[in-house]
């Protein structure tokens, strides 16, 4: 979607794109190929250069314009400015914003690193608030669409993951919070809440065994990525994935943080075990 031709003076519009992170790979890279395949240029965000322009060369093959490969890591500080000034020479602004970038750790808060626990926040919360407030001016006049990649995690209590729930639960909290207040501007905010997703999440986090993480069904990155543009397109708040993730975040406010608790502590220690 390139922009057309600006008065008399020949000179183009900024094009409108569509700007994924964490897009080197698994529910990102999905997205960015969901978006594309529907007609929207992309602007590609992760720190892999490599994973980056192997994705923009596989859009590109099918008969795409390239999308523009911005390799930073959001958690440096002039992250989001450098990628706002790399989009204006570019001459390409923000249409809709994808905030998929994030991890998890497996482990008790006092057992884990706290600098890599401190990680999680400045990615999952800081990264994608900074991104938000950033574009919220383009977007709001342009009635834009944000997307935010939460977790149903974000409905729960996270013992074991104390650091990565907390996060999901913000971005969950802030993205209900956007939604009502870009409405009356056509701007549409919705958050993307999957349930178990086939990534490459579950080993940087740490988990050492997938039979407590599978126990109710993995979905494809693939199956959720076209989930969380669907939902995008229609305008909806608030994202879950499959009937088995809906019914789990159903009962999770309505549960005694009594049987909650050590319900989820349980799991954890699952995803954990090492197996033979």
């Amino acid at each position: 979607m390139v922009a057309k031709a600006c008065g008399g003076r020949g000179v183009s519009a900024p094009r409108r794109v569509a700007l994924v992170t964490g897009a080197s790979g698994g529910i990102g890279a999905d997205l960015a190929r969901v978006f594309a395949r529907h007609g929207y240029d992309i602007a590609l965000v992760a720190r892999s250069k490599e994973r980056l322009e192997a994705l923009a060369d596989e859009i590109a093959a099918t008969g795409r314009p390239r999308p523009l490969v911005l390799a930073y890591d959001l958690t440096a500080p002039d992250a989001v400015e450098a990628i706002a000034a790399e989009l204006l020479s570019a001459n390409a602004s923000v249409g809709i914003l994808v905030n998929n970038a994030g991890y998890g750790l497996l482990g008790d808060a006092a057992d884990l690193d706290p600098a890599a626990q401190m990680g999680i926040v400045d990615l999952n919360v800081r990264a994608l608030a900074a991104l938000c407030l950033r574009f919220l001016p383009e977007l709001r006049a342009g009635r834009g669409k944000i997307l935010n990649v939460a977790s149903i995690v974000g409905f729960f209590p996270g013992p074991g993951m104390a650091m990565y729930y907390a996060s999901k639960a913000f971005v969950l909290s802030f993205g209900e919070a956007l939604w009502h207040e870009l409405r009356p501007y056509g701007c549409t905010v919705t958050t993307l809440c999957p349930g178990v997703t086939v990534t490459g999440f579950q080993e940087r986090a740490g988990f050492t065994s997938d039979v407590g993480i599978m126990r109710f069904g993995g979905a494809s990155a693939a199956s959720v990525a076209e989930s969380g543009y669907a939902g995008l397109m229609a305008g909806r708040r608030v994202v879950i994935p499959g009937f088995t993730n809906k019914l789990l975040c159903f009962l999770a406010p309505r549960l005694p943080k009594s049987a909650l608790l050590p319900a989820v502590a349980s799991m954890q220690k699952t995803k954990g075990a090492r197996h033979t």
